[in-house]
């Protein structure tokens, strides 16, 4: 009996992913940051370049809703930008930062 119950809850868990896969998420990549101040905000027009953190060649850090689960790189797809992934996050890094 207790193999009919495994079995059991491998399909209930198999169920409950099923639901999640359909839910949206917010992915996003980020090239860089930095802090300027309101003086600096309010002088910025067509043609400023803000200087950021992050060095040219590095990584860019892909975030699922504003939680960093990866690295990557930009590449063209045609006419189009896309990301390559890299180093994932390990999951249990990932909850931590939830």
């Amino acid at each position: 009996m207790a193999e009919e119950e495994q079995t059991e809850t491998k399909s209930e868990g198999i169920e409950n992913l099923k639901v999640l896969e359909n839910i949206d998420v917010e992915l996003t990549v980020e090239v860089g940051r930095t802090e300027i101040t309101i003086r600096d905000l309010l002088r910025l027009n067509e043609g400023s370049v803000v200087e950021l953190e992050r060095l040219a060649g590095d990584p860019l850090d892909i975030l699922i809703n504003n939680t960093k689960i990866a690295k990557g790189e930009v590449v063209m797809i045609g006419e189009r930008f896309g990301v390559r992934f890299g180093e994932i996050v390990d999951p249990e890094k990932r909850m931590e930062s939830l």
